[in-house]
């Protein structure tokens, strides 16, 4: 895998948030980013090896290396003496819902030269974490990597990120750089957002004339699987009591892949997604629980 690594400064709040003022919050540092969040998860699933390709601060690089070895994943960590590890503050409410305020820092900073196509060597599976399409160096880096892949013949899959940044930086232009990839993974409103249609599965069922295979998470809604311009399957939410709603997206990503990995139809990776994303939503921070015991 190829993404962003950051720090997460969690806030939970009960109550509603006054401007101007104190806002009684639970407030903890933890590891995250989709790009380490999704491989953490794949590890998670005991169904492949996984390594993760990142850029974070050089004081910070040693923390989050420890913490993706625990987790199972094969860190190859860039570390970068100018900018700071990637920071996100996430506001959790008392629906479990999250609000993120981003700061891509090193992450962003992912550059062509931290980039080798004997990365892919004993590759299967090469996934893209969307936020490196969001800024030029990662950009550059990312577009390099996929055709580094789809010259080897290894599939790549795309996660979209975030609504947010698509609405940025265009539709068209993230369709165009993805160009390719087998495998398209946007929650319900980036698929929404990239077609301009309105309805979930018709959103999903035209990005599968784009990309082969598109999974859509729904939140509550469970998960549309849609290949070659028509929704193939469609799996319900597993039951959960939610505590924290970060990296939900990042766990179906993670076992999704890992499932296709192992041989699984895309409709019983959809449904390993969607059990691991009840499990995150869980626990605190976008990581499997136990990955996060190393002290910041």
């Amino acid at each position: 895998m190829v993404g962003d690594v950051a720090t997460d400064v969690v806030a939970r709040h009960t109550g509603a948030l006054i401007r101007g003022t104190d806002t009684a919050a639970e407030i903890r540092t933890l590891p995250g980013g989709a790009g380490a969040n999704a491989a953490c998860w794949a590890a998670h699933s005991g169904c492949c090896d996984v390594r993760l390709l990142g850029r974070v601060g050089a004081g910070a690089a040693d923390w989050h290396a420890t913490l993706l070895r625990g987790s199972g994943v094969l860190p190859m960590l860039v570390p970068d003496r100018e900018a700071p590890t990637a920071t996100v503050v996430v506001l959790v409410d008392a629906e479990a819902e999250r609000t993120f305020l981003t700061d891509g820092g090193a992450a962003l900073r992912l550059c062509p030269g931290d980039w080798s196509a004997r990365l892919l060597d004993g590759v299967a599976r090469l996934h893209l974490s969307g936020y490196l399409f969001f800024s030029e160096a990662s950009r550059e880096l990312a577009c390099l990597a996929l055709a580094d892949a789809l010259e080897r013949g290894v599939p790549v899959s795309v996660d979209p990120a975030s609504a947010g940044f698509i609405a940025g930086f265009g539709a068209d232009r993230f369709l165009a750089a993805t160009a390719g990839a087998a495998v398209l993974l946007p929650n319900a409103d980036e698929a929404r957002l990239l077609t301009g249609l309105p309805d979930a599965a018709g959103a999903a069922a035209r990005l599968s004339r784009h990309v082969p295979l598109v999974a859509v998470t729904l939140d509550a809604g469970g998960a549309l699987v849609a290949e070659s311009g028509a929704v193939t399957a469609r799996i319900a939410a597993v039951p959960a009591a939610p505590v924290d709603s970060t990296g939900a997206g990042d766990a179906f990503t993670g076992a999704f892949l890992a499932a296709l990995l192992a041989g699984a139809t895309p409709a019983a990776a959809a449904s390993a997604g969607c059990r691991a994303g009840a499990h995150a939503v869980t626990v605190r921070g976008g990581r499997p629980p136990g990955s996060t015991a190393a002290p910041v």
